[in-house]
């Protein structure tokens, strides 16, 4: 690692190091945007419930109904739902699918659309429950300035992605729930050193407290690189012609990302934001103590919801009978197991456990932070683990990849003029 980031200061990668101080420029003007807040709006001092995901991945700008108090949000809504539309819900969007770089250049256009539709409904939905006091003009000006900031991410995020480096959207979200970890150690050195306890008691458990969120972080890293690579042999190829290397269908423990945690705190909530707009009290303290996720039944319920959207999700966006479809049609084979349906079959059962380890280890990460705080005098702000620590490794890890890749390229570039 050490020796990649030597490299990137050599003088061959210059183009390389122009993409990466562009890709920070970019992400320092989102980081700006967050501060900016809409001069009429104020401050949402209520609890955010599904909306605190989102609120982390805008860097706290939502919570301050700054100009990109949405982020990226309503596009990683509209990515999937146009996703899920193409698991033969609606033909149109299947055969999009099929057509290969066509049909995706179609349904990114459509994704984009429907996110700024999407930025739309969500921003005025906010402004009718959160800024009640506003006239119906204010909303709608407000709900304009948040759509096109969230335009302005979005075309912030396109151009990271042609002139710089890894995903743009993906970037996005990085930098603002980097933003928001800083308040993290903030408040546990608030709680531990200048808190109740002794000051030498109080240096321990910070101490304490770091070393867990490095160990909670390391693991995290482990589980997101592991893969489960299934051998396959080609009926067309030799393994001595292709320099004895072999071929691998690899399969992640974690395929599903953080989307069934997500899938999770919506559906488990969703109660909680309609019982509020009826203002029943029995409704609301039934909702409270027995279904939101920081109760005792709510976080069973919860962590029951990320293992079976875990499971369906990862079927989802993994089909083994279009994985066994596809290695068949290219000759390939896994040894031992016959083509066609008994393929299938294994792929499945291998998806399955993998699946089931991985949504385990989501269960874990999502609800450490509630227990932490169930257990403890922490402030709201401190937590270990969490959905934001999982979206930070992930998108780290593929940005990195692609660093490490582009840097190789380019070595082989060297050495092919070298051999010339």
């Amino acid at each position: 690692m050490f020796r990649g980031i030597s490299q990137l200061f050599n003088k061959s990668n210059k183009d390389l190091r122009k993409r990466i101080y562009f890709t920070l420029a970019c992400l320092g003007l989102f980081c700006l945007g967050t501060t900016i807040t809409i001069p009429w709006a104020s401050r949402i001092y209520q609890d955010l419930g599904f909306l605190e995901i989102f609120n982390l991945m805008s860097g706290g700008g939502l919570q301050n109904f700054s100009i990109f108090a949405l982020g990226v949000s309503p596009y990683i809504t509209a990515s999937i739902i146009t996703q899920l539309l193409q698991m033969d819900i609606i033909p149109y969007f299947k055969e999009l699918k099929d057509q290969g770089y066509v049909g995706r250049q179609k349904i990114n256009k459509i994704t984009r659309y429907l996110s700024i539709v999407l930025a739309f409904v969500q921003a005025y939905a906010l402004c009718i429950f959160y800024m009640n006091s506003l006239s119906t003009m204010e909303m709608i000006k407000t709900a304009l300035v948040m759509t096109a900031g969230t335009s302005f991410c979005l075309w912030l995020g396109d151009q990271i992605t042609k002139k710089g480096i890894g995903n743009g959207s993906s970037m996005l979200i990085l930098a603002g729930i980097i933003q928001s970890m800083p308040n993290i150690f903030i408040g546990a050195y608030d709680s531990f050193i200048n808190g109740d306890f002794s000051l030498t008691l109080g240096i321990i458990l910070f101490i304490i407290f770091i070393l867990v969120y490095i160990i909670v972080l390391v693991g995290i890293i482990y589980i997101q690189l592991a893969e489960r690579r299934i051998p396959i042999q080609y009926a067309n190829r030799t393994t001595s012609a292709y320099g004895a290397q072999q071929s691998y269908l690899p399969i992640k423990i974690n395929s599903a990302g953080v989307i069934p945690v997500i899938f999770a705190q919506i559906l488990l909530t969703v109660p909680s934001t309609i019982v509020a707009f009826t203002k029943n009290e029995n409704a609301i303290n039934f909702i409270n103590n027995y279904i939101v996720y920081t109760s005792n039944t709510g976080l069973i319920l919860y962590l029951i919801l990320i293992l079976f959207f875990g499971y369906v999700y990862t079927f989802m966006i993994m089909n083994p009978d279009e994985m066994s479809k596809n290695l068949n049609e290219r000759g390939g084979y896994i040894p031992g197991i016959r083509p066609g349906e008994d393929t299938s079959k294994y792929i499945s059962n291998s998806i399955g456990k993998l699946t089931i380890v991985g949504s385990i280890f989501l269960m874990i990460i999502s609800a450490l932070p509630i227990i932490v705080s169930k257990f403890s005098n922490l402030s709201s702000s401190v937590t270990i683990g969490g959905t934001g620590l999982l979206i930070v490794v992930g998108v780290a890890i593929e940005t990195y990849k692609q660093i490490e890749s582009s840097m190789l390229a380019k070595s082989y570039k060297e050495k092919r003029k070298r051999l010339r």
